[in-house]
């Protein structure tokens, strides 16, 4: 009986059993493709993060310790690739005379270098001028002292005679930060800013300038021992920072005492390890209820054939079926529609996942899940539905034509009511300023996720759609005779027949109208997410790098608009914007001072309003303009120092003609919170020429290159040919993969072409597949509508209607859903995003798309149901 009951389905059924395993492929393949491309960013997301670090180790030897033993000790690690011993030593401060002038600093740190460190740990030193070998002078150290290669400078030490060495080469340090961090102390103890002045000395020399010292006043100098890492880590960021803080704890157990290390390569995995936390949060949010549409479609698809289902059972259990039997048929079909939705599901993954993210299939754990979920689908669209009939209705009811549902009233206004009032209210509180989504509670190692977030979007999804339903069965019910004169121009004289049939099928009309407003919701949201990502992420890359191209110069340059005019000359440049770097003392701590062409400077920098507070970008620069001694100060440095508008600010700046400080006095104006190339910290921003002018010098340190979004590279080239080896010249496309999260560093053009292009598909099954379904279950009402007298426009005008109607109405409770979902999701998820978004990034693009698609699946199955309406009505009688 099994295989003739099958038989029977694929050839009588085979179309509705077709779309039903659509439904659930359509489940397969999004799970599986979003699940491997989340496999493969949290690999490229470690990747990235080990090369984030320039030296995974920094182990401190203690005071009294041995460093040859604990030098051999970390040596003979497992996964040790490099270990060399750099010093640490306290100057109280140096001294040069240049250009018959004497120059002083305060107190600063001297470093010694083994031979092959720079080859040993690439980027950790960059030479701007002379060479890269001998005695080495920081660039900003430099400037202080205004010294160049061949200058003498004096190191003082604390209780002994200066000693005299002459400079080799000026360099840059790029990871200062973490190069003299305080090993083993908490992030709130750690130095707000890298020395201003440092000397780094050849190793042997250092340790005859040094050890002395270390005899008399052993707290000025220490060692270290820096370390190169193996990295064959796990590709999941959680279980390689687990593995490499493992190997930092064991190497300390092994020390006994004598080293601690300050696990660069730790903590950097721990941030990515975050960030892999968002890009599961990401799949949750955008993922799963591309899953459940798929099987709302399915279920829609399934239950479109209920009546007739119940009709075949009734007419089976007149003839002796058992209520076993005939679950066992149902059983049949539901693992039918799996196993073929499962396959077509699977391979639609291996062909997406090779077009989009270039892989060779899917992963393995998540096309299980993916199968488990199409499965659950299936026993949930066709199997429960049979046992539910089964167990509610009798032979007699079961060949009733009728439908009879259960239409909610009061209770269903107010369970929706309470759903969207319970989503605003967790939605304002995950909201709140410093909301984490992703948790690392004090003294725990593991991080969690807050899923009570996911309680905002879910309730309001919910609430979306029994609104809808409640909405459209409210116009059904009450609503005919307006109804009636809205169809009159597509059902003429047949508009109060149409509104009534409707009115009384108003299940398959509600139901075809909330499964396309959750479509075009779903499409909506994911789109808006995706494009303010893009734009994010384009922002932050923007933000960090300064332009499309930029130019820095060392310190001690002095380039000026000769400079800038010679770069704007280049071919593929539109626009350069000459910056200021300086450095300014606002009390005893050194900031970041730029100096800014207030006119310019706004699209230049493509300045948004979010980076300032207390008015727009345009507005406080216009501010900056008009008060040329104004100064916009970071949010850090208004806090630290109690500064309010209008304050009086003296910041300690360098004269170019006596090379000495002089107080210079600025007006706090505004806060600004983030600009271009500066650090997120402290940071001072002041008009360049007012700098200029108190200081002696329009030198300018930054150019930022507009080459109108294209040909970066190009450009970058013809610059540093331009310039010379001291100009550090960035482009725009490669910030984009260093810069921000490594979430958002991740490039994510795959995916959302994925999450887009099934959006787009649910979003025209939904309208469609289900106004098809349902006016293929009217077909009786039409042939008799034929037999009575309608001709064939009134019969058209009925479908068209209908057609009109679902439209309407699903894309309007669908834009309304889609719009607040987007709003939702983006303040939940702030922290992916670097810096946070000023307004939402509408894709108008792909949502024309979305609207087009929809119309013509609704066209393409109102016009096949009005062309079938068109056929001889005994005929159709006779096969219904």
């Amino acid at each position: 009986m099994i295989r003739i009951w099958l038989a029977g389905l694929l050839r009588r059924r085979g179309g509705r059993l077709f779309g039903a395993a659509l439904g659930v492929a359509t489940a397969v393949a999004l799970l599986a493709t979003l699940g491997s491309f989340l496999s493969s960013t949290r690999a490229t997301m470690t990747a990235q993060a080990v090369r984030e670090v320039n030296v995974d180790w920094q182990v401190q030897v203690a005071t009294g310790a041995d460093p040859q033993s604990v030098l051999t000790t970390v040596r003979n690690t497992p996964g040790t690739r490099t270990a060399l011993p750099v010093g640490y030593g306290d100057t109280s401060g140096l001294n040069a005379t240049t250009g018959g002038t004497s120059q002083a600093t305060g107190p600063g740190q001297v470093l010694g270098i083994p031979a092959g460190y720079a080859s040993a740990f690439p980027g950790s030193i960059r030479v701007l001028a002379g060479s890269g070998n001998g005695v080495l002078l920081d660039q900003q150290t430099a400037a202080n002292l205004h010294a160049a290669p061949g200058d003498t400078v004096s190191i003082a030490r604390a209780g002994l005679p200066a000693v005299p060495v002459r400079i080799d080469g000026v360099v840059d340090l790029p990871h200062a930060d973490s190069l003299f961090q305080k090993v083993g102390a908490p992030a709130q103890s750690q130095p707000s800013a890298p020395p201003d002045n440092v000397v780094l000395l050849p190793q042997d020399r250092w340790h005859s300038v040094f050890d002395p010292l270390a005899k008399i006043r052993p707290d000025l100098v220490h060692q270290q021992v820096h370390v190169l890492r193996s990295h064959t880590l796990p590709h999941d960021p959680a279980a390689a920072y687990g593995s490499e803080t493992g190997a930092a704890h064991n190497t300390e157990v092994r020390l006994t005492g004598a080293g601690l290390v300050g696990d660069n390569l730790g903590a950097v995995l721990d941030a990515a390890r975050s960030d892999a936390l968002y890009a599961q949060l990401l799949f949750l949010f955008l993922g799963v209820p591309g899953a459940l549409l798929a099987g709302a479609l399915t279920a829609a698809v399934a239950s479109a054939g209920a009546g007739r289902r119940r009709k075949e059972q009734s007419l089976l259990r007149t003839r002796g079926a058992t209520a076993g039997r005939l679950l066992g048929l149902a059983a049949v079909e539901a693992t039918v529609v799996a196993v073929l939705g499962g396959a077509v599901g699977l391979a639609i993954a291996a062909v997406v996942g090779r077009t989009a993210f270039t892989s060779s299939g899917f992963a393995l754990s998540w096309a299980l899940t993916a199968l488990v979920v199409g499965a659950v689908i299936a026993g949930a669209t066709v199997l429960l539905p049979a046992h539910r009939d089964l167990r509610g209705a009798t032979i007699v009811s079961g060949r009733s034509t009728l439908e009879r549902r259960h239409v909610p009233r009061s209770a269903g206004w107010a369970l929706a009511a309470a759903l969207l009032a319970g989503s605003l209210a967790i939605f304002s509180v995950t909201s709140r300023t410093n909301y984490a989504l992703v948790l690392a509670p004090e003294g725990t190692p593991a991080l969690s996720v807050d899923y009570w977030a996911f309680a905002g979007p879910a309730l309001l999804w919910a609430s979306g759609a029994l609104l809808a339903w409640l909405l459209m069965d409210l116009l059904l019910r009450r609503g005919r005779p307006a109804l009636t004169r809205l169809l009159r121009p597509a059902a003429g004289p047949l508009s109060g027949t149409v509104a009534a049939s409707l009115s009384r099928q108003r299940g398959t009309v509600v139901r075809a109208v909330v499964l396309l407003a959750l479509a075009a919701a779903f499409a909506t949201s994911t789109s808006v997410f995706n494009s303010t990502y893009r734009q994010q992420a384009c922002v932050d890359a923007v933000l960090t790098n300064g332009a499309d191209v930029t130019v820095t110069e060392a310190a001690a340059s002095t380039t000026g608009p000769a400079d800038t005019a010679r770069v704007a000359a280049l071919p593929g440049v539109r626009h350069v914007e000459p910056l200021q770097h300086r450095f300014a003392y606002v009390g005893a701590d050194l900031q970041d001072l730029y100096g800014v062409r207030p006119s310019t400077v706004v699209g230049a920098g493509r300045l948004q309003d979010a980076y300032f507070s207390g008015g727009t970008a345009q507005q406080l620069m216009d501010r900056l303009g008009q008060q040329q001694d104004g100064l916009l100060v970071s949010a850090e440095t208004a806090k630290d120092f109690q500064l309010h508008p209008g304050d009086q600010v003296r910041l300690r700046l360098q004269d170019a003609r006596t090379h000495q400080l002089r107080p210079v006095t600025f007006y706090f104006t505004g806060v600004v919170k983030e600009f271009p190339t500066a650090p997120k910290d402290s940071f001072l921003i002041a008009n360049s020429a007012y700098v200029a002018r108190m200081t002696g010098n329009n030198a300018v340190g930054t150019l930022l290159v507009d080459t109108g979004g294209t040909g970066q590279n190009a450009v970058a080239a013809h610059v540093r040919s331009t310039l010379g080896p001291t100009a550090h010249v960035t482009d725009l496309n490669s910030a984009r993969t260093v810069v921000g999260t490594s979430l958002t560093a991740v490039d994510l053009s795959g995916l959302t072409r994925v999450e887009l292009g099934f959006a787009l598909v649910l979003g025209a099954a939904a309208g469609g597949l289900v106004l098809a379904l349902g006016l293929a279950e009217r077909r009786r009402t039409l042939a008799l509508a034929s037999v009575l007298g309608a001709r064939g426009r009134q019969l058209s005008g009925f479908v068209w209607s209908e057609a009109a109607l679902v439209a309407v109405a699903g894309g309007a409770c669908g834009a309304a859903l889609g719009w607040a979902l987007s709003q939702m999701l983006v303040k939940v998820l702030t922290g992916v995003f670097d810096p946070p978004p000023d307004r939402l990034a509408v894709p108008w693009s792909y949502l024309t798309a979305l609207v087009v698609a929809v119309a013509l699946a609704l066209a393409a199955a109102a016009y096949a149901a009005a062309r079938h309406a068109r056929q001889p009505p005994l005929t159709e009688l006779r096969e219904l």
